[in-house]
Parts: structure tokens; C-alpha cells; sequence
């Protein structure tokens, strides 16, 4: 791994790493889906839900918007109609090719000193070479890390940050269809991109699951199905119909989940969060919809939820979240209109610690 400003010392050497989410936030940062072939048949009601989804961050962090010039105009007023707070608001004039910012966006890593922070940029090709071009989206963390002042470590890895939960103790849970995928770093072996997750994130130790949800065009992203929540804690995706075409492979990450210890010996904890319901568009690239509760954003003091217009199944996955978190605020976000493209609210979001 070589780093800017003249070093080849990796993060980890240096004493950063890639804090939990339930770190304190200055920002949270969005890509705005600018790409006129998305969302190609609802893009106006999906522009409502964006603009819900980014009033309700302003309630709890600063919002920093890339955006070209021609549509920041466009996008205040959407938010200023959702009831954002505007003061909250920081657009960057800065093309992208997709709206998630999860995936494309800088990852901020933290030293050890709590005082530097330093972006940290994996090789970007939309999911394996899946939507091409994504120049734009590639740069987008150099970018940031230049507006910012900050140094910018590379990694050879491809990977996106949707690949990637950490506890803030030395554990990263990832999944194997996504790092050890061909599409994305062809010929790498375990051990390989675990010395090179460790080195890039601080992390002291990696833990695999398989892969993920039927119908994802990320290959199976640990940020849709298992999710830290405290540092020996994970919430994960769970089906009990055995008809579902998620059944066999969530039943399986649940126990290999149980069987798991962390670096220290302790072992890892697991509540089951329920699926909603199967979504099945018509005339879409994909039979079923990666529709999940796991794919929720923490910030300061909240957690926003995707919902999806299925109320016994969404108050049953709010009152799983709200125990898992006693003392933040749970706010649902429908994301009806949103998931269509395959992803939800974590996928479209970037914390900026």
C-alpha cells in the first residue's frame, strides 16, 4: 500500500483505523443521484425519499452533498420541501456516475491520537466492471481528501465500503463473494486480502461470511445482511421461509455468526433481524429486490431505518433495532422508491468522522 505525502507506510503502521459507526460524526456525505438512467421509471417520487432521507440527517449531523453546479438548485429546494435544516447543508461541486456514496466515497480513517483523521481509497469498478463508466465515482475520494487537507492512503485492494462492518476493537466482518470475487481481485487468496484489510482498516483480525441477498448487484455486501451494533454485538438479516430464495444462505451466515469468536476470545453475540417481505419488480434486471432492514445509517445519537411499506414486518424490525440501540432515536425512512435500484440507505451514505 502506498500512501500521499510521501510515505509507503501503511494506515495501520501509522496508528490510524476505521472506527465504528457509532463514532461521533462531524458529516455524513451523499452522492446525489444524478444519472438519468436510474430510477428511470420514479425518479421524481424517488427524489422525494432522497430528499426525506437527507432532511433527516440534518437533524443529528452536517450534510455535504456532491453535486454539479447545474443541480444544486434542484436539490436544495427538494430538501428545503422535506424540512431540512439548510444551514446544515454543503454542497461540493463534484461530478459522480452513481449515487453510492458507501460504495465510491472516501473512507475516513481515524489515529490513534483522536486527533488525525486521513482518507483511505480502494480501486472502484462499479461491482466488479457491472455499470459502467465509473471514473467519476473512482475519484471521488482523492477529491474529498484534497478539499480536506487530508492524506489519502491507497490500496490495491478493489473493494467497496459496503464490504466492510468493523467494531471498533480490532474485528472486521466481511464477506467472501465480494473481496475474493474474480470481478474484483482476480487470483487473491485469503490470507492475502486479509494482511491487506488488516493493514488498510487497523484491524487486528478479519471474519468471513460466504456471501449475501439473492437479487444483489454488489455480490453479497456485509452492510445488507450483518451488522455491528456494539462492539460483541452483530444484527443480522434472518428469513424463516424456507421458500425464499434467501432461506439457505441467511440460515447458514447465522451459524457461522454464532460459532464466531472475536480476536480476543470473546464470542460474538447475534440478535436475528427479520426480511421484509420478497419485493419482485416487474420488467427489472433482477427477480427479487435486495430489500433489507440491515442497510441502516447511524449518526449521532440515531439510527435511520429503510422501511418499506410493510408494516407488520417494518415495526417488527424497528422494535429490534430500538432494543439493540436504547439510546438513540429509531427513524424510519421509506424506501419504497428507493430500493429499486438495489440499495438503500447505508448504500447511499458516508460517514465523515
Amino acid at each position: 500500500m502506498t500512501a500521499m505525502k510521501n510515505t509507503t507506510a501503511s494506515p495501520r503502521a501509522l496508528g490510524y483505523y476505521l472506527p465504528p459507526e457509532w463514532s461521533r460524526q462531524q458529516s455524513v456525505l451523499l452522492s446525489c443521484p444524478l444519472n438519468p438512467a436510474t430510477w428511470p421509471d420514479n425518479r421524481p417520487a424517488m427524489d422525494r425519499a432522497y430528499a426525506a432521507f437527507a432532511a433527516a440527517i440534518t437533524r443529528f449531523a452536517d450534510l455535504r452533498l456532491n453535486c454539479v453546479a447545474a443541480a444544486q438548485e434542484h436539490y436544495r429546494s427538494l430538501l428545503a420541501d422535506a424540512g431540512a435544516d439548510l444551514s446544515r447543508l454543503r454542497f461540493h461541486d463534484l461530478a459522480t456516475n452513481d449515487a453510492w456514496c458507501r460504495d465510491h466515497g472516501p473512507i475516513i480513517l481515524q489515529h490513534a491520537d483522536g486527533q488525525r483523521r486521513a482518507v483511505l481509497d480502494f480501486n472502484y469498478n462499479a461491482w466488479g466492471g457491472k455499470f459502467p463508466p465509473w471514473d467519476l465515482d473512482d475519484a471521488v475520494p482523492q477529491a474529498i481528501a484534497a478539499m480536506d487537507d487530508l492524506p489519502c492512503f491507497r490500496s490495491p485492494l478493489f473493494c467497496e465500503g459496503g464490504a466492510l462492518e468493523v467494531n471498533g476493537r480490532g474485528t472486521l466482518l466481511t464477506t467472501a463473494s465480494v473481496l475474493l470475487n474474480p470481478n474484483r481481485n482476480p487470483g487473491l487468496s485469503k490470507a492475502r486480502a486479509e494482511e491487506l484489510l488488516m493493514d488498510a482498516l487497523g484491524c487486528e483480525q478479519v471474519l468471513w461470511l460466504p456471501g449475501g441477498l439473492a437479487g444483489d448487484d454488489t455480490d453479497g455486501h456485509i452492510d445488507t445482511i450483518t451488522r455491528f451494533v456494539a462492539p460483541e454485538l452483530v444484527l443480522t438479516a434472518y428469513d424463516d421461509n424456507p421458500l425464499s430464495p434467501n432461506y439457505e444462505v441467511l440460515k447458514r451466515n447465522d451459524a457461522l455468526l454464532r460459532a464466531m469468536r472475536l480476536h480476543d476470545g470473546t464470542p460474538l453475540e447475534v440478535i436475528r433481524l427479520p426480511m421484509p417481505e420478497p419485493i419482485r419488480p416487474e420488467n427489472w434486471r433482477e427477480e427479487i429486490l435486495p430489500a433489507t432492514y440491515a442497510n441502516f445509517l447511524i449518526t449521532n445519537g440515531a439510527v435511520l431505518v429503510p422501511t418499506y411499506r410493510q408494516d407488520r414486518r417494518d415495526q417488527q424490525a424497528l422494535a429490534i433495532i430500538a432494543q439493540a440501540f436504547p439510546t438513540h432515536e429509531i427513524v424510519p425512512i421509506d424506501c419504497y422508491d428507493i430500493i429499486i435500484e438495489g440499495g438503500a440507505l447505508h448504500c447511499l451514505s458516508q460517514q465523515m468522522l
